[in-house]
């Protein structure tokens, strides 16, 4: 039989609409595919990593090729060599499949919900090109689909494979093709062991041992990054970053906004806006740091009483009411659940009452607990239980950020601008909701409870609409997929541990074909656990230049992760739980260690008096520097940091130098 030789090409109409870095971020995919591996495609959000994708699929599968032999057509071609899987999130499952259909004429199936024993009559008779499922749906049916052997495995938003140990992780290990490929714009996003997971799952063996990697890249990495790090360390470290770039380079394609599209992109700003907590929040927050649970935490070293029936607190009591004596993992059981009481506090002294939704002895335990850190106060705030009052839910009175955005929103809405609002709770949208149906607002809400098939009749007509003024998004609902191009403000009201997913939700409206400059406002509560969520932001980030990108990044933190001997600033039980009271930690940090290393950049402040006008202050805003680093026209790693403080206070507007903001860098 006479051996065909194919002729693999991206057919005309594809590529005379693709950018040149998509050509070559084609090229790049196909390289790896004729070495008969696979790699990472990294491009930031929005340059088309699903296009890039699709074209190179199809160049592989002949379509528009031309053949040596005549007779060989396109199905048969893709019936030698196999069919496609396609893992993603659910929320862009519909995405890939518009996308085949407009890009080529692959036959496509959804592996996804009822019908899929059908699906697998089909692949089994090669009459499926491509099959695209979900990450929950492979974790549950992966081994019947690691049964088939697939020509090229493509997994969407890949940093999801950052934990060995998921079942996710191991269902797709299981997979049978050589030629595994990841796409995603926040290769890490807490860990830079996330980088040997993802790239020992593409091309296994491609990094070394876990062992080696961390050893030899992971630790000097972080210790080299230490602010106070001998000079031997520091050096051993550059030597490991510049090793790490060599090799990650023959897998991994990574491409910003700024080197491929800034051009065409209207630009971003990115604050940081440091609210103060209203003094009710403070006292409140003050007795949260002094319940039992907390205490024991941080005198853990000390001998501890729990769970004495002197010493038991409200939430210990509710984690052990099955196990009064405790369990293997106390006292750092209730760690979690005190962090979660103290960010809400930060953000609303409504969200630590009981939440209507729960089990009925939920709600005791939590009006109980509400009841003990309102303490005098609790009449301030309508009692121990949710209010019904729609006055009181949209009051600003007692909630920091809602006095910052209720000032903001109103300069915002007066000069014509449209406005993003994200929060991960949705307890915190009902408020919000309120807030602005008080305000006359007009508006738009999205969350998990919206189905599939309407969120983009909701992204349209926000879009289209010059009334809409507002979108109220659940940051897990509609912090990916969606494209808001119309806005041009955006307030991420509650910071996320992992900085990819504020970067996300940013670039809703931070993309290719965005109507207008974009101005982002991230809302920390000042003196409060956000803060230390926001620097340890910054240093995860950083660690991801250095692993990933491969970039120099200034030495501001004492702290290293995952290291008990240096806990510095940022991690440990102590740090999480600081009383900071009145005190700007994030400035502290940056202000000390800008002066050990001569940093030459100056602060400066604005008083804010009582009655100021904050569209006057929204101008000062504007008109400062901004601190994106990677965009068009804005110097590098540049601060910029809001002190909305009491009117008793100085507050203002301090530029604090070199602090590098995390999205100055990937997956921005």
């Amino acid at each position: 039989m006479k051996k065909i030789k194919m002729k693999y090409e991206v057919p005309a109409s594809i590529n005379c609409r693709l950018l040149e870095h998509q050509r070559e971020g084609v090229r790049f995919l196909y390289m790896l595919y004729k070495k008969n591996h696979g790699g990472v495609l990294g491009d930031d959000m929005g340059l088309g990593k699903t296009i890039q994708t699709i074209a190179f699929l199809v160049a592989v599968a002949g379509k528009g090729s031309e053949y040596q032999d005549a007779q060989v057509s396109k199905r048969e071609h893709m019936t030698r060599i196999g069919p496609v899987l396609i893992v993603c999130p659910t929320s862009v499952i519909c995405n890939w499949e518009n996308e085949f259909q407009e890009w080529s004429d692959f036959s496509v199936a959804i592996y996804h919900g009822p019908n899929r024993d059908l699906i697998l009559d089909r692949l089994e008779v090669r009459g499926v090109d491509a099959l695209i499922t979900s990450f929950d749906t492979f974790r549950i049916h992966g081994k019947i689909l690691s049964e088939v052997r697939w020509e090229i495995v493509v997994v969407d938003e890949a940093h999801r494979l950052k934990n060995e140990k998921s079942q996710l992780y191991k269902a797709c290990l299981e997979i049978k093709t050589r030629r595994r490929f990841g796409l995603t714009g926040t290769i890490m996003q807490n860990k830079i062991m996330e980088v040997f997971n993802l790239f020992d799952w593409v091309l296994p063996g491609s990094l070394g041992t876990r062992e080696h990697f961390r050893d030899f890249y992971d630790e000097p990495l972080k210790h080299g990054q230490r602010v106070s790090a001998p000079e031997r360390f520091v050096q051993i470290a550059e030597e490991r970053r510049q090793q790490l770039a060599s090799v990650l380079h023959k897998y991994l394609l990574r491409r910003t906004k700024e080197e491929t599209i800034g051009h065409l992109m209207l630009g971003k700003e990115d604050n940081i806006v440091f609210c103060a907590m209203s003094e009710l929040q403070k006292r409140v927050y003050r007795r949260m740091l002094a319940q039992p649970e907390i205490q024991c935490l941080i005198n853990k070293d000390l001998p501890c009483m729990l769970p004495s029936d002197n010493s038991t607190g409200i939430i210990w009591s509710y984690l052990h009411k099955d196990n009064p004596e405790g369990c293997d993992s106390c006292p750092f059981c209730v760690v979690l659940p005190c962090l979660v009481k103290l960010q809400q506090i930060s953000n609303h002294l409504e969200l630590i009452k009981p939440n209507p939704r729960d089990e009925i002895e939920k709600q005791k335990k939590d009006a109980e607990f509400a009841s003990a850190v309102f303490g005098v106060d609790i009449d301030l705030v309508g009692g121990s239980t949710q209010t019904e009052s729609f006055m009181g839910l949209s009051d600003v009175e007692h909630c920091g950020k809602m006095r910052a955005l209720e000032k903001l929103l109103s300069s915002w809405i007066s000069y014509g601008d449209k406005v993003l609002l994200f929060s991960y709770s949705v307890r915190m949208l009902d408020i919000l909701e309120k807030f602005l149906i008080r305000k006359g607002y007009c508006f738009s809400r999205l969350d998990g409870t919206i189905p599939m098939s309407l969120r983009q009749s909701l992204v349209d007509d926000f879009n289209r609409s010059p009334s809409r003024q507002v979108f109220l998004i659940s940051t897990r609902a509609g912090g990916l997929g969606l494209n808001l191009v119309s806005a041009n403000r955006v307030v991420i009201f509650d910071p996320n541990w992992n900085p990819s997913q504020d970067l996300q939700a940013q670039d809703r409206s931070f993309r290719y074909g965005q109507k207008r400059h974009v101005v982002v406002f991230r809302f920390l509560a000042a003196g409060s656990i956000e803060e230390l969520v926001y620097t340890r932001q910054v240093y995860k980030q950083q660690l991801s230049n250095i692993a990933v990108s491969g970039k120099m990044e200034r030495r501001y933190f004492e702290g290293v992760q995952d290291c008990k001997e240096f806990k510095g600033e940022l991690f440990g039980i102590c740090n999480l739980f600081r009383d900071l009271s009145d005190k700007l930690f994030t400035s502290e940090i940056i202000e000390s260690h800008g002066d050990q290393q001569k940093s030459s950049k100056k602060s400066y402040c604005i008083e804010e008096k009582c009655g100021e006008d904050h569209a006057v202050l929204e101008k000062q805003i504007l008109s400062l520097p901004s601190m994106k680093g990677t965009e068009k026209g804005v110097p590098a790693q540049r601060n910029l940091d809001l002190h909305l403080l009491d009117v008793r206070k100085v507050g203002g507007l301090h530029d604090l130098g070199n602090i590098p903001l995390h999205t100055t860098r990937s997956g921005a």
